[in-house]
């Protein structure tokens, strides 16, 4: 243990003497990791604290739970009747989400238990995808560190803040609103880890209670007492039905990005007690309760709300529900309810995503790769939730305004998708080929072949469709290229393949040295890969 708390592996001079590729005695020398970069393997393990596992069932549960129901569930409905064209649809649209979501749950489930540690995809697409060593890593690095996936929910927080205030909405009010709120967000989890988490599991909770009022709400709606005539959406339910593939897929879209967090715990496991149990319970109890609820949600609104108003309601059909059952006043403290639900899935949102960064960063794929790793100073990864930070008010402040929440939706659901076909094409390939090249395959539960078929497949449709140009009047933007998200997202993952190639194979090659990984450990117990330059030896 050198002075400032770090296990040293050998040193760049030890390595010195057995530089070569091939090697009689592999334990004495560096690896090398594929046949096309300059990286090479040295002493390489994983270690993680102890005192740090402070997510149980209840924890994890919730962890799921809020970062799946941010305002999916109160924002997209209108978004999605509109785009399915009839009510019937729209409902069809929310069951098809949900098995889809309930498929990758059982896929990230198989992965979780087997590699129960801290980083999620990034884990799995390294097992599977391991040459050229790192090109997954650094196409995954580029989609988490360039997206802000708490944009979005930020900027549904204002408007919800502002429409219970009874104040327009503007771009930057609403943003500014915004922006405090990822602000707190922020700045809770990266100074108050275990507060961070009590205060998410209390919003939670909050949200359950108000989700289940609405339903119970709407079967009172169904019973026909509510404050106007009664909507009667589902006598022709599916009137309207729109016969657009581009309609249909870009809903679905919007109910994925609802259901998205089903893997959300997978990102803490290093912080989870016991994790293979936990994960078990967890996110199938999280999930499928979810998708109950979402269903019982969109009856309710289309049992208290005309069609129409539901078209022209935005992203508060929630709060016109209260307003419609209760009256103005109602509709006021739903909007309250519905930004403390958004803060929650922020909170949730950026509490993962850090610990993906940091991850990022222990593997030190990223430039400034110690940085990232560190808990310093608040025993927290607030390197990585900075980032995050930063990257979401870019993107919170960067759309136009009429097209921002769909285009911030769109821009996050699409390269999941791509990330999903991988996962889920990586577990196939496992089914297939486990005897032979992963004997020692052994997750806690398993998702079964069929069922990881079927999410592989539904996720390689949703990455194909929308490249179908929109019939008149189906596109999802009303200024903006319909194909903008997919472009944005393949040139995402195309600069972390250009990272990948200046970083591994230019650089070394004209630098003349090769980059060999080692483990330290840090002085909180947390492992972090280091790359060290050595230089080649010269060819006689």
């Amino acid at each position: 243990m050198s002075q400032n708390g770090v296990s040293e592996g050998p040193s760049a001079s030890d390595y010195q003497k057995n530089i070569n590729a091939d090697v009689k005695d592999p334990e004495a020398a560096p690896r090398r990791a594929d046949g096309v970069s300059q990286l090479y393997e040295g002493n390489v393990f994983e270690a993680s604290p102890d005192d740090r596992r402070q997510l149980g069932v209840f924890s994890a549960s919730l962890l799921i739970f809020n970062r799946i129901i941010g305002t999916g569930v109160f924002a997209t409905p209108s978004t999605i009747l509109e785009l399915s064209g009839s009510v019937g649809l729209s409902l069809i649209m929310w069951v098809a989400g949900t098995f889809i979501a309930l498929a990758g749950t059982a896929v990230y489930l198989e992965w979780g238990t087997a590699i129960p540690r801290n980083g999620g995809e990034k884990n799995y697409l390294e097992y599977v995808y391991q040459k050229p060593k790192f090109l997954a890593t650094t196409m995954y690095a580029a989609y988490t560190f360039l997206l802000g996936w708490a944009a979005s929910n930020s900027v549904v927080f204002g408007q919800y803040i502002l429409n219970a205030a009874d104040i327009e909405v503007g771009r930057w009010n609403q943003r500014g609103i915004g922006l405090a709120c990822i602000t707190a967000a922020f700045l809770i989890h990266a100074l108050a880890v275990k507060w961070g988490i009590y205060f998410q599991n209390f919003l939670g909770i909050i949200k359950l209670i108000v989700i289940l009022i609405i339903v119970v709400t709407g079967w009172v709606a169904l019973a026909g007492h509510m404050k106007i005539d009664p909507p009667h959406n589902f006598a022709n339910a599916f009137d309207g039905t729109t016969n657009s593939g581009y309609g249909i897929v870009m809903a679905l879209y919007n109910v994925i990005w609802s259901f998205i967090g089903y893997s959300n715990a997978n990102y803490a496991l290093s912080e989870t007690k016991n994790p293979t149990h936990t994960l078990k319970i967890a996110a199938p109890l999280a999930v499928s309760s979810v998708g109950i609820l979402y269903m019982f949600c969109n009856i309710a609104y289309f049992a208290a709300i005309p069609k129409q108003d539901v078209l022209t309601s935005g992203q508060i059909v929630a709060a016109t529900f209260f307003g419609n059952m209760f009256g103005p006043k109602a509709e006021k403290a739903m909007s309250v309810f519905v930004a403390l639900s958004a803060f929650g899935n922020v909170l949730s949102v950026i509490f993962s995503q850090g610990r993906i960064v940091q991850e990022l960063g222990r593997e030190g794929v990223l430039p400034f790769s110690k940085f990232f790793a560190s808990n310093w100073p608040f025993n927290s990864p607030a390197a990585g939730l900075f980032e995050h930070y930063i990257v979401s008010i870019i993107i919170m402040l960067a759309p136009p305004p009429g097209d921002a929440y769909n285009f911030l939706v769109n821009l996050i659901s699409y390269p999941l998708c791509i990330i999903n076909v991988f996962v889920s094409g990586g577990l196939a390939w496992i089914y297939l080929t486990r005897k032979t090249r992963y004997p020692d395959w052994a997750p806690g539960i398993r998702a079964t072949l069929p069922v990881t078929v079927f999410f592989f497949l539904s996720n390689l449709y949703l990455v194909a469709a929308p490249y179908i140009p929109p019939t008149a009047g189906n596109s999802v933007y009303n200024e903006l290229p319909y194909y903008l998200h997919c472009v944005v997202a393949l040139g995402i993952f195309g600069f972390g393949a250009l990272y990948y190639v200046v970083w591994t194979i230019i650089m070394p090659r004209l630098g003349g040295y090769m980059l060999v990984k080692e483990t330290v450990v840090d002085y909180a117990g947390w492992s972090r890969s280091v790359f060290t330059k050595l230089p080649l030896e010269s060819q006689k």
